[in-house]
């Protein structure tokens, strides 16, 4: 049987080690090994799913965006703010073919993001 190439399926899989912070039956979130802010975690599904133009599911991003809001919460930056970001394709700055939403916080984010 052949390795899955997609990382995050692997990550998914515990197959590489990774910083959960994170974790339901479907979504799970890790720290990002190049943070851009002071906090900077990875939310994935669980199920591969390569980019946003995929998603059949009508849940499954909203699912991303609970676990973000989760975690900003118990993290303490709910208040004071955090951004969220789903890149998309390789214009839309997507390195990694799975879908996954970036929580960054811990700082004054600036527009327009880049």
């Amino acid at each position: 049987m052949a390795t899955d190439p997609c990382l995050f399926c692997r990550i998914a899989r515990g197959e590489i080690p990774a910083q959960i912070v994170y974790e339901t039956p479907h979504v799970m979130a890790f720290r990002d090994i190049a943070p851009q802010a002071p906090y900077h975690v990875i939310i994935i599904p669980r199920d591969h799913v390569a980019t946003l133009n995929d998603t059949r599911d009508p849940g499954l991003v909203g699912r991303l965006a609970i676990a973000a809001s989760e975690l900003a919460e118990r993290e303490g930056f709910a208040a004071a703010g955090y951004r969220t970001v789903i890149n998309t394709n390789a214009d839309g700055g997507q390195t990694v073919f799975h879908l996954h939403l970036h929580l960054l916080a811990g700082r004054k984010m600036g527009w327009p993001p880049g």
